[in-house]
């Protein structure tokens, strides 16, 4: 996430130095505008912030009513009692024990709720410039990443939507003049399914009327990164150049299925589907959360600096 932090850190220095700037120049007109501009950005802020814990329990009450009742999907649920109860917590600490481990408690957890949203902040900066990439219309293979099976053998919408996206690619390149990319459908067999995720991408993709002399299906593939490393020996054997690809997803796993590319020795960035946008939140707060796990060795030494703050500043 280095791009993230640096993002951050490039913007806060920006408006730092442009800041003084217009206190140096003291010009009048300048130092109105720029307080009109602080208001414009800041109300909408402040509203966002004083009233979030609204906006994901709505987003919970649609997912409640829309999706399974799984724990995957109830993360904004989670988060938006979480800010809710929030200054009751703190009051009840301050109140059940004494002055320096209470401030202990709650600095403990002011400090590791700001960087977990530091890092959150950094992490959907990163995910966003992922998304603004532009791919040249001149590859020789799309790589359409599986997502589970409906019913173990139906394409469901959300896969859907990842496989029309490359096939839009397709579609674009050859009217661009170029010869069509391959489209390698990536995903083994789970448990619950009776054909695999590549094979049913694949039957998918024919029916929508593209040759299946175009169309691959990879099917040993159980994680990304899997799909990553088979597809890869699927383009080896094609011979095809393995960095002029892409692959496909939905626009909220584009960040991390990137990584998982360059694991796999593929230096290709993706495209994202669209996704419903009801479904958006517990699926970047998942990513997120997978992300934060892949790190955890970093992770634990903030997690100990933070803790030798706290006792520090109970102490003191």
């Amino acid at each position: 996430m280095l791009n993230g932090f640096l993002l951050i850190f490039s913007l806060f220095f920006t408006l730092i130095s442009l800041a003084l700037f217009v206190v140096t120049i003291n010009n009048d007109i300048l130092t109105r505008l720029s307080l009109i501009i602080f208001i414009i950005i800041a109300i909408p802020l402040i509203f966002l912030y004083t009233l979030q814990w609204i906006l994901w329990l709505w987003n919970a009450w649609i997912v409640w009513r829309k999706e399974s009742h799984s724990l995957a999907n109830m993360l904004t649920l989670i988060i938006g009692v979480g800010i809710l109860i929030s200054p009751f917590v703190v009051n009840l600490i301050k109140v059940t024990f004494d002055n320096k481990f209470g401030d202990f408690i709650i600095s403990l957890i002011q400090l590791s709720i700001f960087y977990i949203v530091f890092c959150f902040i950094a992490f959907i900066s990163s995910a966003v410039m992922c998304l603004l990439y532009k791919p040249k219309k001149d590859k020789d293979y799309i790589i359409v990443l599986g997502s589970g099976l409906l019913n173990g053998n139906q394409v469901p919408p959300l896969l859907a939507a990842r496989i029309d996206k490359g096939i839009e690619f397709m579609k674009q390149q050859v009217e661009n003049g170029n010869k069509s990319p391959i489209l390698i459908c990536s995903g083994g067999q789970g448990n619950d399914e009776s054909i695999p995720e590549g094979t049913a991408m694949r039957n998918y993709a024919i029916k929508q009327g593209v040759d299946e002399k175009l169309v691959l299906a990879e099917t040993q593939s159980k994680n990304t990164l899997q799909n990553m490393q088979f597809s890869k020996k699927v383009i080896e054997t094609k011979k095809l150049n393995l960095s002029n690809g892409i692959f496909v997803s939905n626009n909220y796993h584009i960040y991390r299925a990137s990584g998982y590319a360059r694991l796999a020795g593929l230096n290709i960035n993706g495209i994202g589907a669209k996704t419903s946008y009801f479904f958006i939140p517990n699926a970047v707060i998942r990513e997120y959360i997978a992300i934060l796990m892949s790190h955890k060795k970093l992770h634990l030494f903030i997690g100990m600096v933070i803790l030798i703050l706290s006792i520090w500043k109970a102490i003191n």
